[in-house]
């Protein structure tokens, strides 16, 4: 049997028995142990990220639920205090206006007209008290508030002379009285009782009269129902006892 030629040996051809030898196959698991490997890691690198925008998303989540906490939360308290403020208002208004104070204007020498200084406040009717010591009887009025003089004067000359007082005033005299007020605000009814004192100015003779000519109102002080007779006389004391003191000097 005939042996190959070297050279034809070497080029991994030859012939025997008239037949050609086959290259042996080479062995490839190098590349294909690198493809598995590159493909392992694209697919840890695709999971990283998939894992990375799911905390992203959740993060996401987190922060729109807090967003929405304070955002609640906020409103609840601006709209709390927004309350509290209304209410605090209304509670001052309130008070304000049920709280009363008179104010007088001239109807000629005989005759005060009264108002509220608010204007959120009607009159409904009123009734005047004056000192124990004058013996007048309290006096009413209806939807027309006002003071008259011929209610008290003959009783304030006859007052003035037990007191010793001079015939004519020095400036405007002072007659405490206590009224007692029913009014409305917004409709509702309310009451107040307070001391006022009545401006007033006498003059003239004994022999040939006196006159009284009203001035004006001052308010004093709020009272109790209870308690208005016993203060008005006090302050009625304390005014005659000012003025025959003023008289001695």
């Amino acid at each position: 049997m005939a042996e190959a030629p070297p050279l034809l040996d070497c080029l991994g051809l030859g012939w025997w028995n008239g037949t050609m030898t086959e290259e042996p196959s080479r062995n490839d698991t190098p590349t294909q142990t690198k493809a598995t490997a590159n493909a392992e890691v694209r697919a840890a690198e695709a999971a990283a990220i998939r894992r990375r925008w799911i905390t992203l998303g959740e993060i996401l989540a987190v922060i729109a639920v807090l967003i929405s906490g304070l955002t609640l939360w906020n409103s609840w308290s601006e709209r709390s205090a927004t309350e509290a403020r209304t209410n605090a208002d209304a509670r001052q208004s309130s008070a304000r206006a049920a709280s009363l104070v008179l104010l007088a204007t001239s109807s000629g020498d005989h005759e005060l007209l009264l108002k509220p200084v608010s204007a959120d406040q009607s009159v409904q009717s009123q009734t005047m008290t004056f000192p124990t010591a004058l013996g007048v009887a309290a006096a009413e009025t209806t939807g027309e508030p006002r003071i008259e003089a011929a209610w008290f004067e003959d009783a304030l000359k006859t007052a003035r002379n037990h007191a010793r007082l001079p015939d004519d005033s020095r400036g405007d005299e002072r007659l405490p009285i206590a009224i007692s007020t029913r009014f409305l605000v917004d409709g509702e009814p309310h009451e107040d009782m307070a001391i006022y004192d009545v401006g007033y100015s006498i003059s003239g003779r004994w022999l040939s009269g006196h006159k009284v000519a009203l001035r004006g109102l001052s308010f004093v002080s709020h009272v109790k129902g209870s308690h208005a007779q016993t203060k008005l006389d006090a302050r009625w004391k304390a005014v005659l006892a000012s003025k025959r003191g003023a008289a001695g000097t």
